[in-house]
Formats: C-alpha cells, structure tokens, sequence
C-alpha cells in the first residue's frame, strides 16, 4: 500500500479540519474493520437517504444507533451463546462491531428498523430557512421595495 504525506497541503488550510481527517482516515483504513458489516447507501428522495446494515443475528437489544453533529455510530454488541454442537464451519459472523458514517451538514438521522437481518436508517437533509437561497428585491429610483421572498430549491 503506498503512503502519502499530505501535511504540505494541510498548512496553507485554515478551518479544513474535519476534512483532512477524513483524508487521514480514508488512506489509513484498516481493510478488514471496514468491511464488516457490509452495507448500503441509497438516495431514496431529492433529501432522502438511507443505510442499511447486514446484521444477521443481531437483536434490537444489541445494536445501539447514536447521532452526534456531522457523525452517526452504529454499534453490535454480540451476545455469547451456548453452544449446543460441534461447528464444521462458521461462516455467520457473530463479532461485535462499531461503524462510523461521517455526516454532511444538515443531515438528521431519522428512524431505524430491523427486518429480517437488515438494519435501515433513515436520513433527511434539513437545510434551515435562513441557510436556503432567497432572492432580494431591487428597488428602482430610491423606491424601497418591501419583504424579501424565499426561492424555491
């Protein structure tokens, strides 16, 4: 694997932080913890999105959902099971497990859902009146024109 030295590019950067940590953390990923649980991102709307996670043999009781600012953390927690025989194989991962997503701005974290082994989270994009495009009025002759009005996005 090569390695890349981006400290140059960070000195001349000035509030960029959660950006070049996300750099550092995409080139220095550990391969195997990323890949399990597998999962999915699809748009599901123009602000709607959803993850979902392969959780097969997890309970609502072992999964812990936790939204903090720009972050979501998915945690499983395995619980020890009995065994009752003797394996050939194990092929049904049963480990615990932490996976971070990293959250545009203004995206909340919706509802979650277990269904038959899959955890589905939904996220929608919130953008705050005041950070939406507006248009401004033009007054002619010194003429104030009054209210300003909000663009549809």
């Amino acid at each position: 694997m090569r390695s890349y030295d981006l400290s140059p590019l960070f000195r001349s950067t000035v509030g960029f932080d959660r950006l070049s940590r996300l750099l550092e953390n995409a080139m220095t990923g550990d391969e195997a913890a990323a890949s399990y649980p597998p999962y999915n991102i699809e748009k599901t709307g123009d602000d709607a999105y959803r993850i979902t996670m392969a959780v097969a043999g997890f309970g609502p009781e072992d999964l812990e959902i936790t939204a903090q600012q720009n972050s979501l953390v998915v945690t499983g927690k395995a619980k020890k099971e009995q065994e009752t025989g003797q394996f050939l194989y194990r092929g049904i991962a049963g480990r615990a497990f932490e996976r971070r997503f990293q959250l545009a701005d203004f995206i909340k974290v919706g509802n979650a859902n277990l269904l038959n082994g899959l955890l589905h989270i939904d996220l929608v994009r919130e953008v705050p009146e005041t950070m939406k495009p507006r248009t401004i009025q033009i007054s002619a002759n010194g003429t104030p024109k009054p209210a300003l009005t909000q663009q549809a996005a």
